[in-house]
């Protein structure tokens, strides 16, 4: 699962690839949780295990998308 996640006056998004098993619906109800929370922070937790956290107040757009979603470039395609 890849979520994209565009933060406002920066010039780069964040791209943050999670485990295979995370679904789309607790993406999603994570990231609407800390939205509707005074100072929430979305937390997420990458395939290597590090965590990565962003104020919710900063955020401009979020894409959830899946692995298969991704396009792929060069020999490796297929």
């Amino acid at each position: 699962m890849e979520v994209r996640i565009g933060i406002i006056q920066a010039s780069r998004e964040l791209d943050i690839e999670l485990a295979n098993e995370v679904t789309q619906e607790e993406i999603l109800t994570q990231i609407e949780a800390a939205f509707a929370a005074t100072d929430g922070v979305v937390w997420l937790t990458d395939k290597r295990g590090r965590r990565i956290g962003v104020p919710a107040a900063r955020i401009a757009y979020v894409e959830v998308g899946t692995q298969e979603d991704i396009r792929r470039v060069g020999f490796g395609a297929s």
